[in-house]
């Protein structure tokens, strides 16, 4: 019998999850990856900027959260819902941040929800993604039920290393506008 793609899926998730990185790899990659995120055309035309805190392996974005909020953007950051919804609400400082379901910190419930406009850009999370502009997310599917409702230009950050050839994928999942690497820029749009 042939496997499942969801089985497909889970092991390709266990394989990125086991592979090592170094501390200097990971903070060489995260400096990479954010730099050239900053430098986007379309992060710098972006009035509203949908982030993610990331954990893990996955890019260190919480030091975007200030720079973007001095530089007078509108931050925005999920917050976990019942029945794998998500919303996005206004990042207001550390002290505005709860953990949330799964031990990321969310933004409070007295922050803003955050509409998406033309002007959004949102940076998703991802173990890994591949050539033809798809991510693989934890596995919940976030991500790809809250793109499914609104047409927002998306980034991904995926480290050189973790950039495949073809991921498996369902008629649920989502491609992405833009997926960067610490040396290439793949565009989907």
């Amino acid at each position: 019998m042939a496997p499942t793609i969801t089985a497909e899926k889970a092991a390709v998730r266990k394989w990125v999850k086991g592979l090592p990185l170094s501390p200097a790899d990971k903070t060489a990659g995260d400096d990479a990856l954010l730099s050239r995120f900053l430098a986007l055309p379309q992060t710098a035309k972006a009035e509203t900027l949908l982030l993610y805190y990331g954990t893990g392996s996955e890019p260190d974005t919480a030091c975007l959260l200030s720079p973007l909020m001095e530089a007078g953007r509108i931050v925005g950051l999920p917050r976990c819902l019942d029945k794998g919804r998500m919303e996005f609400r206004r990042y207001l400082g550390p002290q505005r941040l709860r953990p949330g379901p799964f031990g990321i910190p969310e933004p409070d419930e007295g922050c803003p929800v955050l509409s998406p406009t033309p002007q959004t850009l949102l940076l998703a999370p991802a173990l890994c993604c591949d050539r033809r502009g798809f991510r693989l997310g934890h596995g919940g599917g976030y991500y790809d039920r809250y793109l499914a409702r609104r047409p927002i230009f998306t980034v991904v950050l995926c480290r050189e290393a973790l950039l495949l050839e073809r991921l498996p994928t369902q008629p649920h999942d989502r491609p992405v506008n833009l997926i960067l690497t610490e040396r290439e820029c793949l565009s989907f749009f």
